[in-house]
């Protein structure tokens, strides 16, 4: 599938693999709708784009659900349409399931599940309306296999597959894709972000994470997903993907090795 002259919207595209993607996306011939709570650091990514006057910001929030068709419409707005939306937005956790207050659980769900799938369905009616359309969604790894130190966070990407596959059905007969893309280990700011059992930021690095792939390969590979239209891809190193493999054939196999995973 071409990209050439689609409205992209993408959340979470402040830093990251969001930022990465809105640059990479901005080589080709497309507009740009960038997304996320932080206007400045969204003002630098349009910036850092090859095509900046192709790029419109619009804050949102996305644990603010009354907004977001509001928002939908604007972002409509913006270029007269939105062809694909890049569910990106979201946070992560590090901490055990026995010190991890509720609270940290419901805000994990309410940020990356309830937000995503609140500003789907604000698009949704755009897409079923014009016979066309795109979801894709970041979800992780995590998402088909927890792990230790993860169990919000794995819940709320398990809870993002299971919607995700149930509308593609759904919509399939109004000519709307969606593409789930599974990331391994990326080297961002996620794990310094990730909330802690009480609610506040881990404030360092994960080993894992900052050895993981460069933001820019991931980016190019996710690209090539979204524009050959994949229903779902993993995108990580050898061990990651393997384990999905594994997971699938031998779960007991898998089982035994996330216990050996670090828990401290």
């Amino acid at each position: 599938m071409s990209i050439l002259n689609t409205v992209i919207w993408i959340t979470g595209a402040s830093s990251g693999i969001g930022k990465a993607l809105a640059i990479e996306f901005s080589q080709q011939n497309v507009k740009l709708i960038l997304s996320s709570r932080k206007k400045a650091d969204l003002e630098l990514v349009k910036t850092a784009c090859k095509f900046p006057s192709n790029v419109e910001i619009l804050v949102l929030d996305l644990e603010d659900y009354s907004a977001l068709p509001r928002k939908a419409a604007e972002a409509i707005a913006l270029f007269g349409g939105v062809d694909i939306l890049v569910n990106n937005g979201g946070i992560s956790q590090r901490s055990l399931a026995q010190n991890t207050g509720i609270a940290v659980d419901k805000r994990m769900m309410e940020v990356n599940y309830f937000g995503t799938v609140a500003l789907t369905k604000a698009v949704l009616p755009h897409f079923i309306e014009k016979k066309n359309g795109h979801f894709v969604t970041t979800t992780s790894i995590v998402g088909k296999i927890g792990t230790p130190l993860r169990s919000s966070y794995a819940a709320s990407k398990h809870a993002l597959h299971g919607f995700f596959d149930s509308l593609r059905a759904e919509v399939h007969k109004d000519q709307i894709s969606v593409t789930l893309v599974c990331p391994g280990f990326v080297s961002t700011n996620i794990s310094l972000n990730a909330l802690t059992g009480d609610g506040t930021p881990q404030q360092k690095m994960d080993t894992a994470t900052q050895n993981g792939m460069h933001p820019t390969h991931f980016a190019k590979l996710m690209v090539k997903a979204i524009q050959d239209k994949k229903e779902e891809i993993y995108i990580g190193g050898f061990k990651e993907k393997l384990a999905v493999f594994v997971k699938r054939f031998f779960p007991k196999v898998l089982s035994k090795m996330i216990r050996k995973l670090s828990v401290t």
